[in-house]
């Protein structure tokens, strides 16, 4: 661990990009594998790389009182948390309560639970219903709610698709743009976002190796997330959009193995746009 941290701290160095400058934040699950063996040096590892905002939730073993001065040692604020669907339904007020201990603004569900391609307008419907519920609940909370979507949603669903009904219909929530997922499932991310420019709160920044062929499970090997700029989607574009539109976090999200190596050179990219 220590040696992957001076080894992206080092490249940092050599590229110039300063904390101050860094307006990208980060989603924790990307290093999932290294906080199971070093909380701490993981936290370090973020911190050399300029990122302040972050897309968590846990505590990963710690209390939450040793994890919130850990972040807070390093200048590390989560500013959205993820919370479980059924939690979402059933205990709505653990979900407010974690929010307000990270002193979060955000919370993102990342999955709607369904059966293989058995997601439909039934699902669909009953997501959005409750969504709207639980994000009314929220906005009185002083707190946003956002939908992490993967990909089935774009699903055909009369003239257009299931993500469509959920975009209109979403009246006390929004959407977190994976970009990766988007384009996974078919659909053009750049267009998606400005079909519904008002619907977006947050951003995944994730690219998708060229070898990638399109489907709507929500599913794919995570080896096949590259460094940002190098595949598949339009990063430089969505991001200027995205900038455009006052999208307030952009979380790099990068899956795959390589994650130590391949941060430095996505926050290059982004650094040149």
């Amino acid at each position: 661990m220590k040696t992957g941290k001076l080894m992206a701290l080092s490249v940092l160095m050599a590229m110039g990009i300063s904390s101050n400058a860094q307006e990208i934040g980060i989603q924790l699950y990307s290093l999932r594998n290294q906080f199971k063996t070093d909380v701490m040096g993981s936290l370090d590892i973020i911190q050399s790389w300029g990122i302040t905002k972050l897309e968590g939730g846990g505590t990963y073993g710690l209390s939450t009182e040793d994890f919130k001065k850990a972040l807070a040692d390093r200048n590390l604020q989560v500013v959205s948390v993820g919370a479980n669907y059924n939690d979402l339904k059933n205990d709505i007020d653990k979900v407010i309560d974690n929010a307000k201990t990270f002193g979060a603004k955000y919370v993102m569900v990342a999955w709607i639970p369904h059966d293989g391609n058995t997601f439909g307008i039934k699902e669909t419907k009953e997501a959005t219903e409750l969504f709207n519920n639980a994000g009314e609940r929220l906005e009185q909370e002083g707190l946003k709610l956002a939908y992490h979507a993967h990909g089935y949603e774009w699903r055909p669903y009369e003239d257009g698709t299931l993500f469509d009904y959920m975009a209109k219909n979403a009246n006390h929530f929004g959407f977190e743009m994976d970009v990766y997922w988007v384009q996974h499932s078919g659909a053009n991310p750049l267009k998606v976002l400005n079909t519904y420019p008002d619907k977006f709160l947050l951003m995944h920044l994730k690219d998708m190796a060229q070898s990638v062929a399109y489907n709507d499970t929500g599913h794919e090997d995570v080896e096949t997330n590259v460094v940002l700029g190098t595949g598949k989607v339009d990063i430089a574009g969505l991001v200027k959009r995205g900038k455009e539109l006052g999208i307030e976090y952009m979380f790099i999200e990068d899956e795959s193995s390589n994650i130590v190596e391949q941060v430095p050179q996505s926050l290059a990219f982004l650094k040149g746009i």
